[in-house]
């Protein structure tokens, strides 16, 4: 079973769309994180929650 590490981003309500979209975007090609979830609250402001896997490297016995 896979492990994750999460983070949580908060998106205040002035931020447009499109500005969101790009900081979500370069967080997923710079930072290779995807999206978990995404909960937008009565005050238009966003609270995303991004995931990405951890990879453990395995000690070679010889």
């Amino acid at each position: 079973m896979p492990e994750y590490e999460f983070v949580d981003v908060y998106v205040p309500r002035g931020v447009s769309r499109k500005e969101a979209t790009r900081l979500l975007t370069d967080h997923a090609e710079y930072g290779h994180w995807e999206l978990d979830r995404l909960i937008l609250r009565h005050d238009g402001s966003r609270r995303v929650r991004l995931r990405r896997r951890i990879i453990r490297q395995v000690r070679a016995t010889w």
